[in-house]
């Protein structure tokens, strides 16, 4: 795993750590290719703990990463087959904590027991192993709560998550955070808050409310890397592809093009050999722009993004570049307030103009996307 530079998004980590500070849960908003990958590993990083909670805290502080795509086939939802679905978030959640302290040793007189209660929730010949799935799991996490330790759950495509669990599974995470309030809390990372997210899943919006309430007044949009961090990553590229020809002026065109989005910047580089000589005067050159967005590997990063976004954001967008104009209504307003803080349109106040970013992105918009739905 590539470690960062304390540094490296410094805004968005520091927010998130005065959540944890706190003991509060948040969620991050994010479109794709913004660079979520880095940004979790980051916040998971122990180093980084200590940089921004003290040693003593970050001592007794572990973060656990989920990643919903690890969770096993399941069958299609029916009302029989509930429970067995809500176990399944259970035992990736209990093998995840497991993994991040094997092999154990914080336990020490413990270990064998927590080891037998991670056995127990696994053991299928049990009859009623899927309803005591929940109540092996808050056994397994008594074992490292009743020592003082701070658990931190982070989850990855949280949209996944939802669109497999039961509104049940996340109603009983909420229970476990009542009963634990100061040792125990989430993070979510999703390309929308997770009201819009569920009501676009079609959830029952009054029996999710109450998991969705922790992060009411802590979501923080994340945006692309700053100039510092974009630069960096450029450095790294670089580094591993000494062939291309890298004057200052073309670093200068590819972070203005990309928006220093991780995955455009990325993608935009690994095309730079074929936009033939760009010059100083290039550095904001709209024809190179259009240029390299029609590059496949540019391109398929710009569909990552638009297909990140609602239906409605989409619409927003298309009449924004001159391809529509959505009747002006709550649901277009609301479009736009989240285009704006997810940093894909720029409010200029002084010439009372919108403008979508970044560049290269633009463009593909002005290519009349497909709306996704």
């Amino acid at each position: 795993m590539r470690k960062q530079p304390l540094e490296f998004r410094r805004e968005e980590v520091d927010y998130v750590m005065k959540r944890w500070r706190a003991a509060e849960s948040c969620t991050l908003v994010g479109v794709g290719s913004v660079g979520k990958s880095n940004l979790l590993q980051h916040l998971a990083d122990e180093d980084v703990q200590r940089q921004y909670l003290g040693a003593d805290k970050a001592t007794r502080f572990k973060t656990i990463m989920i990643d919903s795509n690890l969770l096993g086939p399941l069958p299609a939802p029916e009302p029989g087959n509930e429970p067995f679905r809500c176990w399944a978030g259970y035992e990736l959640m209990m093998h995840r904590l497991y993994l991040a302290f094997y092999p154990l040793d914080v336990l020490e007189d413990d270990a064998m027991n927590f080891y037998e209660t991670y056995q127990m929730l696994q053991d299928g010949t049990n009859p009623l192993y899927t309803y005591m799935g929940l109540r092996y799991f808050e056994l397994g996490l008594e074992f490292f709560l009743r020592r003082g330790i701070h658990l931190v759950f982070m989850f990855d495509e949280f949209e996944e998550l939802m669109r497999q669990m039961p509104v049940k599974f996340f109603q009983t995470l909420r229970g476990l955070r009542d009963h634990h309030k100061n040792q125990l809390s989430y993070l979510t990372f999703a390309r929308a808050p997770l009201p819009v997210v569920a009501e676009k899943l079609k959830l029952p919006g009054l029996e999710f409310e109450p998991f969705a309430e922790l992060f009411t007044d802590n979501i923080y949009y994340v945006g692309p890397y700053n100039e510092i961090d974009g630069r960096l990553m450029l450095d790294r590229l670089l580094g591993r592809n000494q062939r291309i020809n890298y004057p200052p002026h073309l670093a200068s065109f590819l972070l203005y093009a990309s928006g220093r989005y991780a995955g455009l910047l990325r993608a935009a580089f690994r095309m730079t050999d074929t936009l033939g000589s760009v010059n100083v005067e290039d550095s904001q050159s709209e024809r190179l722009v259009e240029k390299l967005a029609s590059r496949p590997p540019v391109r398929m990063e710009c569909e990552t993004i638009w297909k990140s976004l609602t239906a409605g954001e989409q619409q927003v967008l298309k009449a924004l570049s001159g391809l529509g104009s959505p009747a002006s209504s709550p649901e277009t307003e609301q479009a736009m307030t989240m285009l704006v803080q997810k940093r894909l349109v720029h409010v200029d106040k002084a010439q009372q103009t919108l403008k979508i970013e970044p560049p290269l992105f633009r463009f593909f918009v002005m290519s009349d996307p497909a709306i996704s739905g």
